[in-house]
């Protein structure tokens, strides 16, 4: 039988799920947590130009060391059941409402409020790898001193009932290109170059990129757009993306020089312009103070046992830009075992609900660690 706060926290990952919005356009549900912040009386900040929300609990005049816990708020833009829709098939419904969770468990212990400095961050635009970096912006994290982040893990990679105190993500990179060229009739092929060829050839180019083996590393096109309704027309314009990931910056350094190459190839070889635009997400720095706390925190509520090693994985997270960004900050992140099928961003994605009173305890018995209660 559920708790009253592992029955809250379970409605409110069901009323986030279905009422998901995409980066940057979180306005309600900035909203919806500022008014559960607000009604906590905890000291609530919003911003006037972007979305996301943080809650101040506890006492921040007493030089204790202040405790950031992070959730990510956007959801992605994706089909789903044959239209597009914002969804949250990475999880970030359920780690807000975890976070939600651990506050709601602080309230549970009035005598807390005096011995605790907790900064909830609900930080926008995570899929974009662009908020937590306006979050440093903001000056969010600037007297912060530990951090913990949290996010669900497929089961490939971890267990149901069992959770890792650290996700080592790689380096993530989305290189978005525009090729400029000119239509041409489908029966006069030499008067343009088509598009469509070029983006094949950038393809076939990409898999001959050869780096350091021995540590991960991939590239690929995940979309392109050229042409109209009339197939008679051979079109000199297109738009693609690439999805680059290496495990360490430096490799992604690399890579991305690599894939330049090929651009700066292809435009010699035919003759055409193209724009480039790319946004991306550092890999993971870890502290292993903060993975020791993380650590202690999974054993006292799932049990020894059940603690996995460190998790390393090609997927990226914005989270890690606190740390890049202000060096000082002891951070980490909890990955969750919950039973995630089939995986990450697939638009079907679910996961053993019973596994979010888990990441609560966790989180928050990781706070009472870091402050020796």
């Amino acid at each position: 039988m559920s708790t009253p706060i592992e029955q809250k926290v379970k409605d409110t990952f069901q009323y986030l799920h279905n009422h998901a919005e995409i980066s940057w356009e979180e306005i309600e549900t900035t909203n919806y947590i500022k008014r559960i912040l607000d009604n906590i009386g905890c000291n609530v900040i919003t911003f006037d130009d972007c979305t996301g929300v943080i809650g101040e609990y506890g006492n921040f005049n007493r030089n204790l060391p202040v405790v950031g816990i992070r959730a990510d708020i956007d959801a992605l833009w994706q089909e789903v059941n044959g239209e597009f829709q914002a969804n949250h098939s990475c999880g970030h419904d359920a780690h807000m409402s975890m976070v939600l969770g651990v506050l709601w468990t602080l309230e549970q212990y009035p005598e807390l409020k005096n011995n605790v400095a907790i900064k909830f961050i609900f930080q926008p635009a995570e899929e974009k790898g662009a908020g937590a970096l306006k979050m440093v912006e903001k000056q969010v994290v600037d007297n912060v001193d530990y951090l913990f982040g949290v996010h669900l893990r497929p089961h490939q990679e971890t267990k149901m009932g069992r959770a890792t105190p650290v996700i080592v993500h790689g380096a993530t990179k989305t290189v978005n290109v525009d090729i400029k060229g000119h239509d041409a009739h489908g029966a006069r092929p030499h008067l343009n170059h088509n598009a469509i060829e070029i983006g094949a050839e950038i393809v076939n180019m990409l898999s001959k990129i050869h780096l350091d083996p021995r540590v991960p590393y991939s590239v690929k096109m995940t979309n392109f757009h050229a042409g109209g309704k009339s197939a008679n027309i051979i079109p000199g314009n297109a738009s693609f993306s690439l999805d680059l990931r290496a495990q360490n910056n430096t490799l992604m350094d690399e890579l991305e020089k690599a894939v330049y190459s090929i651009f700066d190839s292809i435009k010699d070889l035919y003759q055409i312009d193209y724009q480039v635009s790319s946004y991306g997400i550092a890999a993971a720095k870890t502290n292993e103070e903060a993975i020791r706390i993380m650590e202690k925190a999974i054993g006292a509520t799932l049990g020894e046992d059940k603690i996995d090693k460190p998790l390393v994985t090609p997927g990226g997270d914005d989270f890690h830009f606190y740390t890049i960004k202000r060096p000082a900050l002891k951070a980490t992140m909890l990955g969750l075992g919950c039973d995630l099928k089939p995986g990450l961003h697939h638009p079907e994605m679910t996961f053993n609900d019973e596994a979010l009173i888990d990441g609560v305890n966790i989180l928050f018995r990781a706070i009472l660690n870091t402050y020796g209660i």
